[in-house]
């Protein structure tokens, strides 16, 4: 298990330190490195400083006290510099990591509809918005604060030891008639207590990453909640919902408070052994150098400096024990992290049962040959379908709810990876999709009437479009900036999607009843429009009105059973 959450780590840490930017990385690393072992360096003349200070204090050197309050000075105002521009480089480094990592994260849950597939094979993935933003940001700062804090407690280890070990002196220890003496005795009592106490961290701390990583989901589930009833206030205000919502939030709400107190308790049990630990590692080493201090061999100096440099050491060799509870955060990142990993890279290994082809014949008919259509389950939708619709067409897909109607389309548009065979569309030909519900991204309505084109069209081609289907009243709020998705009505989200297609210019719409929110006369006006303005634009409906068999010319019926029928309308 240890192994395996170590790979784990790695295959995370690995990717920006072998990356185009690595060299940049790896030298801004090692300048902060540089800076903290300087920091290290500093703080050892600090500690040959305590010697002759106290031991002038001890003399009443009075000669001594100011030129050496003078070389206090000049190496703390030394240290805080490097200090400070240690974290400020360590920062630096962590916003350029964060950036690198969220780049491929977000185009690997964008590439290949992996966001929507996700869905599709019903992973356990939850948040992933979290996962991108929240966890690849502590994952940084953590193994950063880890690594960094490690390595610099190293360095102090082995500066501070070897003055720990040559302050220490002998302690001789007799037993019976022999006497065993003991080198360097303060440093091999502070490695084992230290040992001991990481051991005692571990066992009483262990249970805080399976807990930091319930706190994290838990809470993430709670604000998803609250952003669902946001994203859908209408219709929980239409139904009266606010009970059942609250039910709702309070369940949510109530699995983070208990899951809380759990690590709560947990941390307690932590921080009394931590504190408790440090405590005693204060006294300790009066304890220890206080026979030495008594009996003449040492001055008081020397006393200050073993204090310190035992701290020190301590410090350094403590430095488990006092990050056990950073390290179970970690812990729970990298599962996270490590979760949604691979259940992207299943989606994205999940081959497309469908090969989409471009035909070079230069029209723009949809020929499908032997399309098999099934869910995730294995039941078929739909089978040996093998058609060719020329450029033009307008078909209207019929069948019961469940039959596979919106399914169809989305095979079409290649996102449902169940099922085989091919579909060939002419080479250049563009297709556009409308959703039931339009999808309207954040900002300004130009850019959700131009999505999903990154670049609008001209004032006048916008302009034109939301004339041409009826929301001119809308024309003065290109620019504005707004949630249009709860400003505009159903209805007026599907016209505006309607405008889309005027400003795209596709050779094949695919419709997944896409008109369910207008009126009648309203949805002849729209299909009338598309016709006038694109002469030869193929439509490919999805619908249960019965009033569509007007605006095409063939149906397509689906049976669910995986028959299928394509006849003229009204042949």
């Amino acid at each position: 298990m240890k192994k395996r959450s170590f790979r784990t780590f790695w295959h995370l840490f690995r990717g920006y330190w072998n990356s185009e930017h690595k060299w940049r990385a790896r030298g801004l690393l090692a300048f902060v490195i540089g800076l903290n072992f300087a920091s290290v360096y500093l703080l050892v003349r600090i500690n040959s400083w305590y010697n002759e200070f106290y031991n002038a204090l001890q003399q009443y050197a009075q000669e001594s006290f100011w030129p050496l309050v003078g070389e206090f000075t000049a190496l703390a105002f030394l240290y805080i510099i490097i200090a400070v521009y240690a974290i400020y480089l360590r920062q630096m480094l962590q916003i350029r990591w964060r950036t690198w990592m969220t780049d491929r994260y977000l185009a690997g849950w964008m590439q290949h509809q992996v966001y929507y597939r996700l869905q599709v094979l019903g992973s356990d993935t939850d948040n992933p918005d979290q996962r991108i933003s929240e966890d690849i940001n502590q994952f940084v700062s953590l193994t950063l604060q880890l690594l960094l804090g490690f390595l610099k407690q190293l360095t102090t280890l082995g500066a501070f030891g070897v003055v720990l070990w040559n302050l220490s002196g002998a302690f001789t220890v007799p037993l019976g008639s022999h006497e065993f003496v003991i080198y360097g005795y303060m440093f091999w009592f502070s490695l084992i207590y230290s040992i001991l106490g990481t051991v005692g961290a571990h066992l009483v701390g262990r249970r805080l990453i399976g807990l930091n990583f319930d706190q994290q989901r838990y809470e993430a589930d709670f604000r998803f909640n609250m952003m669902r009833v946001r994203e859908n206030s209408e219709s929980v205000a239409f139904y009266r919902g606010e009970d059942a919502e609250n039910v709702g939030f309070k369940e949510r709400f109530a699995r983070v408070i208990s899951n809380y107190w759990q690590l709560m308790r947990q941390t307690k049990l932590l921080n009394f052994y931590v504190n408790g630990y440090a405590q005693l590692a204060i006294i300790v080493p009066l304890v220890l150098a206080a026979p030495r201090y008594f009996g003449g061999e040492m001055a008081l100096g020397g006393l200050m400096q073993t204090v310190s440099a035992f701290g020190r050491v301590q410090d350094a060799l403590s430095y488990f024990v006092e990050s056990y509870d950073t390290i179970a955060q970690l812990a729970a990142v990298i599962r996270r992290l490590s979760t949604f990993t691979e259940h992207m890279e299943q989606a994205q290994a999940l081959e497309d049962g469908v090969a989409h082809e471009q035909s070079t014949a230069g029209e723009s008919a949809l020929a499908l040959a032997g399309l098999d259509v099934a869910l995730p389950d294995g039941r078929q939708l739909m089978q040996d379908c093998t058609v060719t619709l020329p450029a033009g067409s307008s078909v209207l897909v019929t069948g019961a709810s469940g039959t596979g109607k919106s399914t169809l389309l989305r095979t079409l548009a290649g996102i449902w990876p169940y099922g085989s065979g091919q579909v060939t569309i002419g080479q250049g030909s563009r297709a556009l999709f409308l959703p039931q519900r339009p999808y309207l991204p954040l900002g300004s309505l130009r850019r959700a009437l131009a999505y999903p084109r990154t670049a609008a069209g001209t004032d006048e081609e916008l302009v034109t479009a939301l004339r041409d289907v009826g929301l001119e009243r809308l024309v003065g709020d290109l620019d504005r900036i707004d949630d249009w998705s709860r400003i505009l009505s159903l209805g007026e989200q599907q016209r505006l999607a309607f405008a889309r297609v005027l400003l795209v210019k596709p050779q094949w719409v695919f419709l997944d009843e896409a008109t369910s929110a207008l009126d009648e006369p309203r949805e002849q006006e729209m299909y009338e429009l598309l016709k006038k303005r694109l002469p030869g634009l193929s439509i490919v409906s999805v619908g249960h009105r019965s009033t569509l068999f007007a605006q095409h010319e063939e149906e397509l019926h689906l049976t669910g059973d995986g028959s299928w029928t394509l006849q003229p309308i009204g042949g």
